[in-house]
């Protein structure tokens, strides 16, 4: 059992296409797997078509003195969806209050860690440094890192602390452009956790999100979708229960 965060080095990288995508390729390989969007923006359910007029998630749902587990949908026998749920307005502009209320979800995560439910949580973080998300991150057994191959992520790489034990995972490279590459080879000289897994840049991905599917239903067949399968293999060798254990 492994929870495992996806967090952008900023926003726009990726990270909820990606949460998405490495939910379904998991459960494309046996895993069962909950992914949970841990984000104000309340994006990640849409890819999962759920309908832009359902407003309850977790975070709303404890809000309101809810059943946050009420929340979840099923989108597969092996795969769940556990949205954060449209705020109002009012929540908003209290957030810090609001916050203060949530951060109790993460011993929630532990609890359901424990019940060996699912073998993955896939936490969909966002880039921030707020109470909430820095009280997810705490209960992670890993993080991954995200970050696109520009001289935005590349600043932030050498500027901004990571999650302890984060490894850096690159999304959204494009092949024909001779400064992303140059700075993915410079990566792989000076970040000593990058992985060796590189997820290209895909029109497929975007239209994933238009369709209302993870990317690796959409178009199974896609680059992005197969370097996708490539990395859940990856994780389930290197995050997964039975690799905690052999401590690797």
């Amino acid at each position: 059992m492994t929870i495992l965060g996806l967090q952008g080095v900023r926003g726009g990288v990726g990270t909820t296409s990606l949460t998405a995508a490495l939910g379904w390729a998991l459960q494309q390989l046996g895993e069962t797997v909950l992914v949970v969007d841990a984000s104000r923006d309340n994006l990640l359910r849409h890819f999962f078509n759920v309908d832009f007029s359902h407003e309850q998630g977790w975070a709303r749902a404890m809000l309101e003195k809810g059943s946050w587990r009420a929340c979840a949908w099923r989108y597969t026998p092996d795969l769940d969806l556990l949205p954060f749920g449209q705020l109002t307005q009012a929540q908003l502009q209290r957030w810090p209050e609001t916050e203060h209320s949530l951060i109790e979800f993460a011993a929630a995560l532990q609890m359901l860690k424990a019940s060996g439910r699912y073998r993955w949580i896939l936490l969909d973080l966002p880039a921030d440094h707020t109470l909430l998300t820095r009280s997810l991150i705490s209960v992670t057994d890993n993080v991954l890192s995200i970050a696109t191959p520009d001289a935005n992520c590349h600043i932030r790489l050498h500027q901004q602390a990571l999650p302890e034990g984060a490894d850096v995972l690159v999304n959204g490279r494009a092949l024909n452009s001779q400064l992303q590459d140059d700075i993915y080879q410079l990566w792989l000289q000076t970040q000593r956790n990058l992985l060796p897994i590189v997820i290209h840049r895909d029109e497929a991905v975007a239209e994933a999100l238009a369709i209302k599917q993870p990317p690796g239903e959409y178009r199974a067949d896609a680059l992005a979708s197969e370097e996708i399968i490539t990395l859940a293999n990856w994780c389930i060798l290197h995050y997964g229960e039975e690799a905690l254990h052999e401590g690797r």
